[in-house]
């Protein structure tokens, strides 16, 4: 496809484009290097090739420090980050007239920022008498609201080995994404995704809603206290990454990436984040 064609194409209703499939065999190297997308049915493996090759189409990669981004790495990075979408309503929370409408969580956005490595960012915080202190914070990627998304490529070309231990960076930045949409730019992210119809069963919106956050709240106040009771006593430490017990957005995110990754796992340690995660992530499964 030409540029002017592809140009055209990212303008065009996803409906009304001609948009192909991810070739071979480089789609099916990244499918079978990735356990969790290897483990996938034919059917679901079609359909995230379909969002991925609309994913592309829309998103702009951009390398940092002189690092180039490949095909091959572009399509590995649109895997992972529609694999949270696979089954998923569209943000409205009506099932689709057209499968492609789940993009919808990831509208906010253009630019991906791929790194070589880790990033540092300089952050100034106020304390509690008001003074700024600065402080440097490494980081392996950021999703920023209504702004683009930065990964670290080693820590992305990692995923087929640390799915193992529940991490997946692309979609604990991409769950961030689904996080933060339709939020206020003067708001931070909760751990709350935004509800629009009710689920779980629940007869109204607003009890689907409260049904979230206290199934939220509690698993994570119990996350916080095995990771500070690991910490403090020198005990087992939990199976997800403790950065999770730092904010309730973070949680969210940390689960995610556990939930996709090693579904077998996280079933039997978060079972009620296992019911919770398939109402929002699957529910008309």
């Amino acid at each position: 496809m030409s540029p002017l064609a592809g140009s055209l194409q990212r303008w065009l209703p996803r409906r009304w484009r001609h948009v192909g499939t991810p070739p071979e065999p480089l789609w099916g190297d990244i499918i079978r290097s990735h356990p969790f997308l290897a483990s996938l049915s034919a059917t679901e493996q079609q359909r995230l090739a379909l969002l991925s090759s609309h994913f592309l189409l829309e998103k702009e990669f951009h390398g940092a420090h002189g690092l180039t981004v490949s095909d091959a790495m572009a399509l590995t990075v649109a895997a992972q980050a529609c694999l949270p979408l696979l089954h998923m309503r569209p943000p409205s929370g009506k099932p689709g007239t057209h499968g492609t409408q789940v993009l919808d969580w990831y509208d906010d956005f253009v630019g991906i920022v791929v790194q070589p490595g880790a990033a540092v960012a300089r952050r100034s915080r106020p304390d509690a008498i008001g003074v700024i202190h600065q402080y440097d914070e490494v980081l392996a990627g950021e999703a920023m609201n209504r702004g683009p998304v930065m990964l670290s490529w080693e820590d992305v070309a990692a995923a087929p080995f640390t799915a193992e231990r529940g991490h997946n960076l692309v979609i604990h930045e991409f769950a961030h994404k689904i996080d933060m949409r339709g939020m206020h730019s003067d708001r931070e992210a909760d751990g709350a995704p935004a509800l629009t119809v009710a689920l779980w069963g629940k007869a109204t919106v607003r009890a689907a809603q409260e049904h979230w956050r206290h199934t939220m709240t509690a698993a994570y106040e119990r996350f916080r206290e095995a990771v500070s009771l690991a910490e403090r006593f020198g005990g087992e430490p939990p199976w997800l990454d403790a950065y999770g017990a730092s904010h309730p957005a973070e949680f969210f995110s940390v689960s995610c990436e556990a939930y996709f990754v090693h579904r077998g796992r996280f079933a039997s340690e978060f079972p009620e984040l296992l019911a919770l995660y398939d109402g929002f992530f699957r529910p008309d499964h």
